[in-house]
């Protein structure tokens, strides 16, 4: 019993302290502004084989940079089908930072990362072929959000999705 509670303070204080780190929030695609994406693209729908846009389209040339857009933690880097090229960062207030169609991927798993580390470029990766280069960036929260569901479509996601929007509009 006096083990549990101890590996349950620890969780608690690890919590804590993950809310306590500074986000440092910055853009993550070198030299954009808001003029490269749209204003409106967080859960867009329809989209797609995935419904609703959960994230950011941020269109830049091929091979732009791509710094992390907080500090973090590399939890995975590599290929997956729709997301092609990616990312996967987890960042301060336990939210997952995720940088999808990348050209080239820079960031190694395990590697601690801040906002003017480069993790990789922008591409045209996934499902993203064919269309214009751009860095498909979401931020998801490991710990729900239950007041962010709505009756839009998909809108239990929400509670797990914030819009990256408003984050780049902060920066």
């Amino acid at each position: 019993m006096k083990k549990t509670k101890r590996i349950l303070g620890c969780l608690l204080v690890l919590i804590v302290i993950g809310f306590l780190i500074p986000e440092n929030f910055q853009m993550p695609v070198s030299g954009a502004s808001s003029a490269d994406y749209h204003p409106k693209s967080f859960w867009f729908y329809p989209w797609g084989k995935s419904v609703t846009h959960k994230g950011v389209d941020i269109f830049a040339n091929s091979g732009t940079p791509i710094n992390s857009a907080t500090n973090g933690f590399v939890l995975y880097s590599g290929h997956i089908n729709y997301g092609g090229n990616f990312v996967l960062i987890l960042g301060p207030k336990w939210r997952l930072h995720y940088y999808a169609h990348l050209k080239t991927i820079a960031a190694k798993p395990l590697q601690l990362v801040s906002s003017n580390t480069m993790i990789g470029s922008v591409g045209q990766s996934g499902n993203a072929k064919g269309k214009p280069p751009h860095l498909h960036y979401a931020i998801a929260t490991l710990l729900p959000y239950i007041w962010r569901i709505d009756d839009s479509q998909q809108g239990w996601k929400k509670m797990f999705y914030l819009n990256p929007i408003e984050y780049l509009q902060q920066s």
